[in-house]
């Protein structure tokens, strides 16, 4: 955890401002997705049957409109169910598809269940699909999609004729594009500015571009340039969203309870594409969930070299962002660190509810962060922690926290306490690693940097800086951090044990600093 030096950087307010969306005029706005009427959908069976018989009246008669997808709806009572329902697989919707979005937002929460309850989660499934057992949940109606439906490959019928016939039928057939354009895929690249680097723009990284209209769903991930290509077509612009539930495993922030993936809408675009290009005069909660994604991207690649490696974080590590906080904590509590939740509750303040119904590994406070950097640099800090976690396990890491929580709170939320209290010696430990591996990989990041962060406080991270600019890099040091390295004292010793030809260097740094 850290009670940063280059600031911490506003982020999204669990409550408020979980993703940005785009109106119509695309300006970014904020709240609770406002519904209109209920419309009717043109891929349901009965209203593409109907568009059937209007184009082909003879074959209409013999021919039997299959059911290829179920629009249906679960209601999970638990995190367990939430996550139950995501490992599926499926692309879960907290509103309902089938709606008029009179304005645009980024949660929606049905009146009818209650505020602190999870809320409908709106998914498109397989008629075959096997639902969980225990999970409520609804079919709302048998739908047809054209391209689950290998029959139509062959039988002379023109079914984006028909399509189009059933938005007409339904009355939704303002929302086509000019036939003369065709059905497309979607493709195109989402692109992150470095204000640093304003001519070197890099793909958002393997985060989900997701688009829809009425039940027609269709989702990819961008590779490591921002490139996706969708693999469904649409006749009309679909509503394009970026889910942060990244391809590596790790999701960002909440768009409501429970919701393990902040969600960007980026409003309803062209049915050929989206090219989208992000920068920190973007919205604000886009461009850090950005940052970030990118920041931990490149972390887990980082991780492992062909000849040496750091312990990557877990695959499925949940980072929240928090608008009016400024400092970040690695609890690592959905991987099992028994934090006590009513310590994490006062470092979390108003937020504190939120942690009986989902638990967090990594809390990122980015109040003052401004740019980039700032954002960069907290994520790394935090990051480096988790690498720690997953080396020396869950009881290491409990006394760790503790010390944390307990000194933070007691001195006003700005320091690591005197170094005398219990526990210290784990504090001392985890964030010379912390602060160390932050400026290695910022001015890595940064090449003339002279940020040297942590450098103030009763630990002293200058000991790693020093081993490595003498041939100790992060993968040599970061083997010394085993469970039973609790203070400075046993770290010099483990050092020593493993690198014995580096004792002068070692006995040099330690006896310079204590």
């Amino acid at each position: 955890m850290a009670a940063l030096a280059l600031g911490a950087c506003k982020v999204e307010d669990f409550f408020g401002s979980r993703s940005e969306v785009v109106d119509l005029d695309g300006e970014p706005e904020h709240g609770m997705i406002v519904l209109g009427r209920q419309l009717d959908d043109p891929y349901s069976v009965v209203n593409i049957t109907k568009a059937l018989a209007s184009l082909y009246p003879v074959k209409a008669s013999t021919y039997e409109v299959p059911t290829t997808d179920l629009y249906v709806r679960f209601l999970p009572k638990t995190q367990e169910e939430q996550d139950e329902l995501e490992s599926l697989g499926l692309e879960l919707l907290d509103h309902p598809v089938d709606y008029e979005i009179v304005r645009d937002g980024d949660y929606y929460h049905d009146p009818q269940i209650p505020s602190q309850r999870i809320t409908w989660q709106y998914a498109v499934v397989e008629p075959e699909f096997e639902f969980p057992a225990g999970i409520r949940y609804e079919i709302l109606d048998r739908c047809y999609i054209t391209e689950h439906d290998l029959a139509t490959r062959s039988d002379g019928i023109d079914w984006s004729a028909v399509e189009r016939e059933a938005f007409r039928l339904t009355g939704n057939s303002a929302m086509l594009e000019p036939s003369t354009r065709g059905e497309s895929k979607p493709s195109g690249r989402i692109t992150l500015i470095d204000d640093r680097y304003p001519d070197r723009p890099e793909g958002v990284k393997g985060v989900r571009v997701a688009c829809n209209v009425f039940v027609k769903i269709s989702q990819a991930y961008t590779d490591a340039d921002g490139n996706y290509t969708l693999g469904k077509s649409f006749s009309s612009k679909p509503r394009y969203r970026l889910v942060f539930k990244n391809k590596k495993g790790f999701g960002i922030g909440l768009n409501t309870i429970l919701v393990g993936g902040s969600m960007s809408t980026l409003g309803k675009h062209s049915p050929s594409g989206l090219d989208y290009e992000v920068s920190k005069k973007s919205d604000r909660a886009l461009f850090t969930r950005c940052v970030v994604n990118n920041t931990v991207y490149d972390y887990y690649d980082g991780c492992k070299t062909p000849s040496a490696s750091i312990k990557a974080p877990p695959g499925n590590l949940r980072i929240w962002i928090f608008r009016n906080l400024t400092s970040g904590s690695a609890v690592m509590m959905q991987h099992g660190a028994a934090i006590d939740k009513t310590k994490i509750g006062e470092y979390l303040g108003e937020y504190a509810g939120i942690v009986k119904w989902f638990l967090p590994d990594i809390t990122l406070g980015l109040k003052n962060c401004t740019d980039y950097a700032s954002v960069y640099a907290q994520t790394v800090h935090e990051l480096a922690h988790s690498s720690h976690f997953m080396q020396v396990g869950t009881e290491y890491w409990n006394k760790y926290e503790e010390f944390i929580l307990d000194s933070y709170v007691s001195s006003g939320f700005l320091t690591y306490g005197s170094g005398s209290e219990p526990y210290a010696g784990y504090c001392e430990v985890g964030e010379m690693w912390a602060y160390y591996l932050q400026t290695k990989l910022f001015r890595e990041r940064y090449p003339g940097s002279e940020h040297a962060f942590g450098t103030s406080y009763w630990f002293y991270p200058q000991i790693f800086h020093y081993l490595d600019e003498r041939g100790l890099g992060r993968y040599k040091l970061f083997q010394a951090l085993q469970p039973t390295i609790t203070d400075r004292d046993l770290l010099r010793d483990k050092l020593l044990a493993l690198y014995p030809e580096f004792k002068t260097n070692i006995m040099l740094a330690f006896n310079r600093y204590y």
